[in-house]
């Protein structure tokens, strides 16, 4: 599917030149002349680019990034001729991406879009390892939150690492010796009282019914493993 870039800006033969050139490049391109045209387009459809000038008719340039930041972080790159270091710093303090002055060459102008696009499918693709799920689960890696069906739980430090090493490797199983070393950096002196007791009250926390779990499942004889669900 190609990947849809929008053009705001109201000089038409630049837009034109711009569209033409992206589509060459087999982008999806609409563009719009004016602020209030270029927010309704980003209210109504999901863009992975925004290329957008600072002198616009109706609402200008600054307004429509302002209203771009509020709703997502689609890439920005601000076109203008207003190029003066104050004014990049200010519109990349808005939440720009990127900023090319006028007059610029299309073949930078593909190459800006193309750089900004792979960052933000790097750090999509990042935000997507950190932020897993298994059932009604959420686990956000890096925040240390648990949620299930979207109702923060209150895990303790052990629980949440409990639960992120059987997220983490869903395919393993781990013995309790396992579990021990790896959740609380210490050799294993066979007190299996630890183990039960934090395995008991992560599964009061996150299971549906403790008592038949389907996300901390126990491998008997062995130890415990993530559940398929």
């Amino acid at each position: 599917m190609s990947q849809k870039i929008l053009i705001v800006e109201d000089n038409i033969l630049v837009s034109r030149s711009i569209e033409a050139k992206l589509k060459e490049e087999m982008f999806d391109v609409k563009a719009v002349f004016n602020g209030e045209e270029a927010i309704k387009q980003f209210d109504s459809v999901s863009y992975d680019c925004i290329l957008l000038d600072l002198m616009l008719p109706l609402k200008n340039g600054e307004e429509v990034l302002k209203h771009i930041r509020s709703k997502g972080d689609v890439p920005v790159i601000i076109i203008s001729t207003k190029d003066t270091d104050v004014e990049k710093a200010i519109n990349l303090g808005l939440g720009a991406d990127d900023y090319l002055s006028k007059p610029f060459s299309m073949l930078e102008l593909v190459a800006r879009v193309k750089a900004v696009l792979r960052r933000s499918q790097k750090s999509h693709e990042k935000e997507l390892k950190t932020v897993m799920e298994i059932g009604p689960l959420t686990i956000n890696l890096n925040t240390f939150e648990v949620k299930k069906d979207g109702k923060l739980l209150e895990l303790t430090l052990k629980e949440f690492e409990i639960l992120r090493l059987l997220i983490t490797h869903p395919d393993q199983t781990f013995s309790k010796q396992q579990m021990y070393r790896t959740v609380w950096g210490e050799e294993y002196y066979y007190n299996d009282n630890v183990i039960n007791v934090h395995i008991r009250r992560l599964r009061e926390k996150i299971e549906d019914d403790p008592s038949h779990p389907k996300i901390v499942l126990t491998m008997w004889g062995f130890g415990y493993k993530l559940g398929q669900e």
